[in-house]
This record gives structure tokens, sequence and C-alpha cells, in this order.
């Protein structure tokens, strides 16, 4: 006779679930690290400008540029300490926005970024690594620049995206359902990637996604589960990355991206990103990309038509190349994800888009 085991509750749950440990709410940390009024206002003003560009009412190219992913955050304050000059002697034809990642996802297995794992040590300080990405944004911000982020964990945002100004939905997340309800209600302008594969309708149909109002679960202020309503983010848009089929950062991969953004009724305006597969991962090659769509931008522009990119991404550091996040001791200022160029070839790479 086969014996049924007497269940409960309590034994049929969380039986793969190790431990569960309380942290500080949302609104304890943005207070213990406020953003101030003048950062609120230099955030807002950020993201209307961000808004403007994307939408076609400002002439000026939008670039997203910074580190793969944020580890070491005495040299991302450092990278920015570089940036920011350059941000004000292009102003009038760029709006530079610092890309400051804290969240990584990954294919399979691996680092997941600061905010999970600031020591890169396997102790998993989820508190300090929030501390630790708010404070670093709000030091950027006294810089006078913008950043953006990778939003990858639902209730993350919580935590930091009174800060951010610009917010990008990865490859591996732009076809997730509950990516796209969280962009609905995120308060900047949201980049939708096309899916790894290449595929960019399901970009089209995140922006689209996104811009409608949607009901779902999530956290309120102070941590507690609640129902989220939201009103519809207008101000997302298309990031052209590439994916296995190859690169489509070419004028006809552009072409077709636009007509499928116009068939949507959506702005027919994007993004391109230099790196990952536009870039077959070489950071060299990614600046050979940046002077193309550069190119392009100009001839565009010379034949008196706007330009269909509205923006670029790239993925710069101080040191070009990439480390292992197990190497000892770390080479400063690399990074321990995707390959980025160096600070000097990004620099130069800035002054020709300026120039386009």
């Amino acid at each position: 006779m086969t014996t049924i085991p007497d269940l409960t509750a309590e034994s049929t749950s969380d039986r793969r679930i190790k431990s569960f440990r309380a942290i500080p709410s949302p609104d304890t940390i943005r207070n213990e690290l406020p953003l101030t009024q003048r950062r609120a206002l230099a955030v807002q003003s950020d993201r209307d400008q961000i808004a403007d560009i994307l939408a076609g009412r400002d002439d000026r190219l939008l670039v997203v540029v910074g580190p793969c992913s944020v580890h070491d955050p005495i040299a991302a304050l450092d990278y920015a300490r570089r940036l920011a000059p350059l941000a004000v002697e292009y102003a009038d034809r760029l709006k530079i926005v610092m890309r400051v990642y804290f969240e990584k996802p990954r294919t399979t297995v691996g680092w997941k970024g600061l905010i999970n794992d600031p020591g890169m040590d396997g102790t998993f300080d989820v508190e300090r690594g929030l501390r630790t990405a708010r404070s670093l944004l709000l030091d950027i911000i006294d810089l006078g620049l913008p950043v953006g982020c990778e939003f990858l964990e639902p209730t993350s945002p919580q935590y930091i995206a009174d800060a951010v100004a610009w917010g990008a939905i990865g490859a591996r997340t732009t076809e997730s359902q509950v990516h796209r309800q969280l962009a609905s209600g995120l308060s900047m302008p949201i980049g939708f990637k096309n899916g790894t594969d290449g595929n960019v309708q399901v970009a089209v149909d995140g922006v689209k996604a996104a811009a409608a109002q949607h009901v779902f679960f999530g956290v309120d202020d102070f941590g507690h589960g609640a129902v989220v309503e939201t009103a519809g983010n207008e101000d997302c848009h298309v990031i052209l990355r590439g994916g296995t089929t190859g690169p489509n950062h070419d004028a006809a991969s552009v072409d077709a991206a636009v007509a499928a953004l116009a068939k949507a009724s959506l702005p027919a305006r994007v993004m391109i990103d230099c790196s990952h597969a536009n870039s077959g991962k070489d950071h060299v090659r990614q600046s050979e990309v940046a002077a193309e769509i550069a190119a392009d931008i100009r001839s565009t522009r010379e034949a008196g038509r706007p330009s269909q990119i509205s923006g670029v991404m790239l993925e710069s550091f101080i040191e070009a190349g990439a480390q292992s996040p197990d190497a000892r001791p770390l080479t400063y200022g690399q990074s321990v994800t995707d390959k980025c160029m160096g600070w000097e070839v990004s620099a130069s790479v800035l002054a020709t888009l300026a120039r386009s």
C-alpha cells in the first residue's frame, strides 16, 4: 500500500527557497540618500530633453556612453569626471548620458551586477549594493551628467529610478510582459532593444505595449505588496543592437525598423547600439560602427533630410577590453563584462559624432 504523506501548506510552499532576508524599504534608502530639489530639477530637465530628441522635436543626437556594467564605483566616478566636460563641450549637438548599469542579465549564470553582489565575492550584500548604486547616481548627477540604467529586477527601480534620466529594457527581457508593464509606469524615456536573435518586431511591440495603461502586482514605496496601476509611457523607443543573424545598423535595417514603427503608429526613429552584435562584441570594431553611423547622419543632413537615427549607445570605460570578474587584482577602470572602448578612443568617437 502506498502511504500518502500528511502535507500542509507549510510543507508544500517554498521547498526550493533556502532563506528569506528582509531589506530596507525603497522609502528608507531614498531618505538616507535623498534626491534634493536641485538634483530633481536636473533629472526632470534631462528627461524632457531626451524625450524631445527621441520625438524629433530636438535635432541633437542622444549618446548613451559608459561601462557595460559598473563594478567599481570609484572608477565609474573617475570616468564620469572625464565625460562631464565633453558633455558640456558638445551640448549644442549631442545630449550625452552616462551609461551606469547596475544589473547584468546572464545567458546562463555569472556575476549579476553591483546591486546583486557589490563585493563580487558571492556574499550578495544586496543592501550595500542598493546604497552604493544610489550614492553613485547622486554623485554623477552632481557632476552635471544625466544617467542611464538598464532595469532588470522588477522592484529595484523603486530604489533608484527617481535619479535616472533614461532607461533600457535589454534584449533578453524586451519580450517580457513584466518588463513592458514596468516600463509603462517608469517616469523616464525607455529604450527597448531588439531580441537577441535580431527580431526587431518584439521591440516595436514592447514600445507599443509600454505606451498602454497596465495593472499588475508590485511593491510600494514602503516595500509592501501592492496592485500597481500605470498611465502608460509614451516616451519609449527601439534600440537596434544586432542579433544572431548579424548586425542591423546599416541603412536597409534602419529603414525596415522605421517602417515597422510607422506601421504601429509610433515615432519613426531609432537608437543604434554600436556594441553587441552590431560590432561582433569587438570593442575595436565598435568605434568603426560609430563612424559609419556618423557618416550616415552627416550625409542625410547634408541632403536636407532629418535623420532616422535619434541616438547611439557606446560601451566605454577607462581601459580598453575586458577582464574576468574573478581576476585578482582587477585592472582599474576595465570592464568585467563586455569589452569596452578605452577612454582615448571614446573621446575621439564622441568628437566624430559631434561633427556629424
